[in-house]
């Protein structure tokens, strides 16, 4: 049990160290993701056979063996935590950078309600005829709405003349 024990042990900090590097590395940290991934899943095959040894050891050295095998899947369970909240942080930071992408690749029209309307009334299949027909009378709407608040002034003003 004891070689088992050392390798797994010494394996637990190199992938301690690979998790070091994962932090500054840009371009490999989905290799070295995935290597750190199958080291765990080693250790996590070599902490079974462990803990199945542990049970063989006499009864005066069991107590230890399983507090030592325990405190490695401890730390196993730590590192297999720190890489997923690694590769959440990492997806999370992709997620954002196609966003701003996205955002920065659409082109926004100012052009007013107008083109918007022209292009709903084109969606609801009005011709172009017709559209200008709407368009010359809103113009002329616009002026007899002027007349009217006009003539609506003068003859209040009249009636405020006449009645005092």
């Amino acid at each position: 049990m004891e070689p088992l024990y050392q390798q797994t042990h010494k394996h637990v900090h190199e992938i301690q160290s690979h998790m070091g590097r994962l932090e500054t590395a840009d371009k490999q940290a989905l290799h070295l993701e995935n290597e750190i991934q199958a080291s765990i899943d080693q250790i996590f095959s070599q902490l079974e056979r462990l803990e199945i040894l542990s049970s063989k050891e006499p009864p005066h050295k069991r107590q230890n063996a399983k507090l030592r095998v325990d405190q490695l899947k401890y730390d196993v369970q730590h590192l297999q935590t720190a890489l997923r909240n690694f590769q959440h942080r990492r997806y999370a930071r992709e997620q954002q950078e196609r966003q701003r992408e996205e955002l920065l690749s659409r082109t926004f029209t100012t052009n007013g309600t107008q083109k918007k309307i022209l292009d709903i009334a084109n969606m609801l299949g009005l011709s172009n005829t017709v559209m200008r027909l709407i368009e010359k009378r809103a113009f002329q709407d616009k002026y007899f709405m002027i007349g009217g608040m006009l003539l609506t002034c003068v003859v209040m003003f009249l009636v405020v003349q006449y009645l005092t």
